[in-house]
């Protein structure tokens, strides 16, 4: 039963503003330590923590996303996405509260874990409700708005961080900014339970009345459950569901192995833009940018603080970019150009902190600016959607939450290195991660399939005639607004021969 009356675009708006909030406080969370790090209340409440510390702090909280992670695979495929994502966000509650009202460093590292958890959850779940929400060809654009939202939790973090500092010396100054997380959790929690469940996770369970109502729901003010294009849409789906389920119920040991539907090959293939996020230093300088102006180029904190906030609004309006291009372009061609620029960029920061003269310390700035723009036009919107839009309907769960995981043990390795490495690495730091960039893009070049207006039915197609290797599927897809997401593969010339090959074997 779908509660209340919200259809077509305004409910389809509604899904989308949950999940905003979301990804809002996913941004915030990982912003608001670097914000009240370097504030004197929090170092003296805490025996001004050393770099190991202030790694171990801030990484912990990773360690806890990944174990969110991991829970969602235990719970999700039971729950639901919104039942997940439900006990998810409680779970942040009871952070929330333990970190507000910390008083040494055990009880903040204990609830930073805790608050992880949560987070970890949802980082499986939410992208997976809207994938399984929205057809194929705005699946992408909603994403993107998503990642801006991200984007636009850093500043948030550091303007509240600056603004707290007028309580300096109280405490206030660095509890309220953790306390904010509340905020998002109330509007989460509160919109939660009048949204309606994946239509397709409820035709996997047999619900197919329910998953029906839902269809029709989305489809518009006028459209009934007998209409035609809801029932081919549902019954697109429900045929992917009965072959998934004729191979048998999906066990750990199917995940890790490739099978037919190549549920290995996706694993990876999904993990890794995941992985790409991390791995390209977007944290080592997200997390700790006020310290890293404070430590590498000697600003005072209140102009690093209003510096990395700046940055950090460019950074949200830049990430909008991609809504109107990335579906054209596709996934492939924006993941490669921006792990080339981000590449770039970091080969410029690592010459400008090696000069180390006044002006090479202004042009650092302008360097990290840049750095997070090129990554917002690709690496962070790809690296958001790219997962549940490869994994089959019945391993997708897993397969999205191993993807996470994946992403939050590199943001752990990332985040606690990066306070030893600023101190110790200097430089060489950052051409560690210009080097790793720019290894992304020959990786996606040959192993990545486009899934740029393809649903999620049309990927089994792809990932059933390619094998592990260098791919075929390079430019994205057919559908649009006008066609649906009718019969898959339709007009693709790409799966049209992948589909004759299976008609001529």
């Amino acid at each position: 039963m779908v509660r209340g009356n919200l259809r077509g675009s305004a409910l389809r708006g509604a899904i989308a503003s949950c999940c905003g909030v979301a990804f809002l406080l996913f941004g915030y969370d990982q912003g608001v330590l670097g914000a009240v790090i370097g504030l004197p209340s929090f170092r003296k409440d805490f025996d001004d923590p050393y770099p190991d510390m202030e790694g171990t702090i801030a990484g912990i909280y990773d360690i806890g996303c990944f174990l969110g992670a991991i829970l969602a695979f235990m719970t999700a495929d039971r729950l639901g996405r919104k039942g997940s994502i439900s006990v998810g966000s409680w779970i942040m509650v009871v952070g929330t509260i333990l970190q507000t009202s910390a008083t040494e460093r055990v009880q903040m590292i204990v609830s930073r874990t805790v608050t992880g958890i949560g987070n970890g959850m949802n980082t499986v779940n939410v992208p997976i409700w809207q994938a399984e929400s929205f057809k194929s060809h705005n699946r992408g654009a909603m994403l993107i708005i998503q990642s801006a939202l991200i984007a636009l939790g850093h500043p948030l973090s550091t303007f509240m961080g600056l603004a707290s500092r007028q309580a300096e010396p109280s405490s206030f100054g660095w509890r309220w900014p953790i306390a904010f997380q509340g905020v998002f959790l109330v509007a989460i929690l509160l919109g939660l339970p009048f949204l309606p469940e994946s239509p397709r996770w409820l035709l996997q369970h047999g619900r197919i009345e329910e998953a029906t109502e839902v269809f029709a729901h989305l489809g518009g003010k006028d459209t009934t459950i007998d209409d035609p294009k809801i029932l081919a849409e549902r019954d697109e789906v429900i045929a992917s569901v009965e072959e998934e389920k004729r191979l048998g119920q999906a066990s750990w040991g199917e995940v890790f192995t490739e099978g037919p539907n190549r549920n290995i090959s996706r694993v990876l293939l999904g993990a890794g833009p995941y992985m790409f996020n991390q791995w390209s230093g977007i944290n080592s300088l997200a997390y700790f940018l006020p310290v890293t102006f404070e430590r590498n180029i000697g600003l005072s904190t209140e102009l690093s603080l209003i510096i990395a906030g700046v940055l950090g609004v460019q950074y949200f309006f830049v990430s909008w970019l991609p809504y109107f291009f990335i579906e054209k372009v596709g996934r492939r061609q924006m993941l490669m150009w921006s792990s080339a620029a981000c590449s770039f960029c970091m080969v410029m920061i690592a010459i400008m902190l090696k000069v180390n003269t006044i002006v090479t310390q202004w042009i650092f700035v302008a360097f990290c600016f840049i750095f997070f723009d090129v990554f917002s036009l690709g690496i962070l919107p790809v690296s958001w959607m790219y997962a549940s839009e490869i994994m089959p309907l019945r391993t997708r769960n897993k397969g999205v939450a191993l993807g996470v995981s994946s992403h939050w043990l590199s943001n752990f390795v990332v985040v606690f290195v990066t306070p030893r490495a600023i101190n110790n690495l200097k430089y060489k730091l950052y051409i560690i991660w210009a080097v790793l960039n720019a290894s992304f893009v020959p990786i996606t070049w040959l192993w990545y399939p486009e899934t740029a207006r393809r649903s999620l039915e049309d990927m089994d197609e792809v990932f059933r005639h390619e094998r592990f290797g260098l791919t075929k599927t390079r430019s994205p897809g057919t559908r649009t607004r006008e066609g649906g997401d009718g019969i898959a593969g339709r007009n693709d010339p790409e799966l049209e021969i992948y589909q004759h090959e299976g008609k001529t074997a």
